[in-house]
């Protein structure tokens, strides 16, 4: 089995994958896990190996976990990475820091994903991977939301990616899209 690199997020109908200030609040105070079929978050935790997450996303996380004890639970249980220049306070002993080069942090994370997934959590450590060509699909949890404003799917500068759709799913009250990487243009926007 042969892991890829998957950029995993969910997102607003209008294509924010946060509110402003980078508010993971859906509404109605449902997590992601609310709005998706429990036996597909299941299914997609399992092919996953490791996980490389941002900072920023990370913080919101443990905002949202603190705030809300259970809001972030996902049934994952392999390494997890964060790049970041900036140590844990206090350090959490079940995260590996990586710093440096995107592209050494990506095949230090799908090498210990041993044969699976990896998963790639946040806007901006997404947009790296996708600017140096390191993304083989993205995973779309499209959420019944409007948000109006906040943090777009995508950056501004992203280069051209194309995509090949896999599949479109509809799960508990989301809708679940899957793309394959197809080709990238060297020129950003």
């Amino acid at each position: 089995m042969n892991g890829k690199v998957v950029v995993n997020r969910c997102m607003s109908l209008d294509g924010f994958i946060a509110g402003p200030g980078h508010s993971m609040d859906w509404g109605d105070d449902r997590a992601l896990a609310d709005f998706v079929a429990p036996d597909d978050v299941a299914e997609i935790a399992a092919a996953t190996g490791a996980m490389l997450v941002g900072r920023r996303t990370w913080e919101v996380g443990d905002r949202m976990e603190d705030e809300k004890p259970g809001s972030v639970d996902y049934p994952f249980s392999g390494p997890m990475f964060l790049l970041t220049h900036r140590p844990l306070v206090p350090p959490n002993p079940s995260v590996t820091i990586l710093t440096g080069d995107i592209g050494e942090a990506v095949a230090t994370a799908l090498d210990a994903a041993d044969g699976k997934n990896l998963e790639i959590l946040g806007a901006d450590v997404a947009g790296q991977c996708l600017q140096r060509g390191l993304v083989d699909e993205i995973l779309v949890y499209v959420l019944p939301v409007l948000l109006g404003d906040g943090i777009r799917f995508s950056s501004p500068g992203l280069a051209r990616t194309d995509l090949e759709p896999i599949s479109s799913t509809r799960s508990g009250d989301a809708t679940i899209l899957r793309f394959r990487v197809r080709k990238q243009s060297d020129q950003t926007v």
